[in-house]
């Protein structure tokens, strides 16, 4: 009964706070939430029918592209300290890593491609060197289809590599496209073939795929939600193709709550893995650090007051798409906005509920939150 009141409590705040918010932000949005505890006995949704309406992940699919990598590396398929030229033919490297006159492209690895540390341009927020700006070419064109490999051209004869491998953290939407490039030629399958045949099947993720490139189990399909990029609506748009390893999932909060679930159990990867995934020591934004395809959230660095909210793990994505793990609560936020211009306000939904989480147990003293 104590965890029913509990999750009403919850609700009733949730409701209220995420009503208002949607009112102020207008038509232009998709606000779509779970916060999921068993340790709390909360499952929340906001709207209460949400869950399976699918949605543009963005970025969060990194954290897929990074467990995939990391199945194929347990199983002695790829290793991470290897070089990524010894998975892919050199055509395809040619002229991405050349910094100050030297090509570096022999000494990448692939635990560097994680990490963005490999020092290749970005193509989907680098400046260029001729033309439009990528994110130009996608609103303006949207009709174009890019495929992996035109990715790569386009950081190869527009942009130039940022620093040497190893240097420094720069992070690149190109080092992604690498990688999946790198799982298929591992496995011999698509790179949606294996999102599919590893983790939307087995998880029964049934609304998820890749898009314009596989379908849903579920069928017929639902409408993707409507989301807004820099001002354009952009949901129906063919050059959405663009994003593929680097974040082109459609999935459904419900989905993101199974694999983020499954992947905590540690029945997709290791312990190990896991634990080095979420290892953060790169800075990305203020408040805001790298891993090995997982990012982790200072709260204190936002603002010093927020230094008593434990910090999360998990991934963000460019339409103001979350999905966080609250080790100390054992509690799951998956949301999405569907707007390039909602990401402050989601930042501030999300520690809206952090505050409400933290109300939902004992106060956890610094030195509690610093070991998690």
């Amino acid at each position: 009964m104590g965890d029913r009141k509990k999750e009403q409590k919850l609700s009733v705040h949730l409701d209220r706070y995420f009503r208002k918010l949607e009112s102020k932000l207008g038509a232009q949005s998709s606000v779509q939430i779970i916060v999921h505890s068993d340790k709390l006995g909360i499952s929340y949704r906001y709207p209460a029918d949400s869950g399976d309406r699918p949605y543009h992940i963005a970025s969060v699919g990194k954290v897929f592209t990074a467990t995939l990598v990391f199945r194929l590396i347990e199983r002695g398929m790829v290793a991470l300290d290897g070089a990524i030229s010894g998975y892919l033919p050199r055509e395809l490297l040619e002229g991405l890593f050349v910094y100050q006159g030297v090509d570096h492209a022999e000494k990448v690895t692939v635990k560097e491609l994680l990490a963005h540390t490999s020092g290749v341009a970005d193509y989907f927020d680098d400046p260029v060197s001729s033309g439009m700006p990528f994110i130009k070419e996608v609103v303006n064109h949207p009709d174009t289809f890019w495929t992996p490999e035109a990715l790569l051209d386009f950081s190869r004869r527009r942009q130039q590599a940022v620093g040497r491998p190893g240097a420094g953290f720069h992070y690149s939407d190109t080092g992604y496209i690498l990688l999946g490039l790198l799982i298929e030629k591992v496995t011999g399958r698509t790179f949606q073939e294996n999102l599919h045949d590893e983790l939307f099947r087995p998880l029964e993720m049934r609304d998820s795929y890749l898009m314009l490139r596989s379908e849903p189990a579920n069928q017929p399909g639902k409408q993707i939600q409507k989301f807004w990029a820099f001002g354009t609506e952009a949901s129906t748009f063919r050059s959405l193709s663009c994003d593929w390893a680097g974040g082109g999932i459609v999935s459904t909060t419900e989905d993101l709550l199974k694999f983020q679930s499954t992947l905590r159990k540690g029945s997709l990867v290791g312990e190990k893995t896991l634990q080095s995934m979420e290892t953060c020591p790169h800075k990305f934004r203020p408040g805001i650090y790298y891993g090995l395809g997982m990012m982790e959230i200072h709260f204190g660095d936002f603002f010093f007051l927020l230094k008593m909210l434990p910090r999360v793990t998990g991934h963000i994505g460019i339409l103001s798409t979350h999905m966080f793990y609250d080790k100390t609560k054992e509690a799951h936020i998956i949301m999405n906005f569907g707007n390039t211009a909602h990401m402050t306000a989601s930042f501030k939904a999300l520690i809206e509920i952090m505050n409400a989480l933290r109300r939902e147990g004992p106060l956890l003293r610094n030195s509690d939150w610093r070991r998690n």
